[in-house]
């Protein structure tokens, strides 16, 4: 369990949603830091409840 807002929380929450590298680099994710993974999250996470 990860805190809210915690790099380990958006890891946690990009893997539930399917995404397990970076999309351009093919890096893990848990290897960019917090404000990276962030922008990642808004981009498949939130962005997908928008389209809904």
């Amino acid at each position: 369990m990860a805190y809210y807002g915690s790099k380990g929380w958006f890891v946690q929450e990009l893997k539930n949603v399917g995404v397990y590298r970076h999309p351009v680099e093919l890096r893990k994710l848990e290897t960019y830091r917090t404000a990276i993974l962030r922008n990642l999250y808004f981009k498949y996470v939130k962005g997908e409840e928008k389209e809904e």
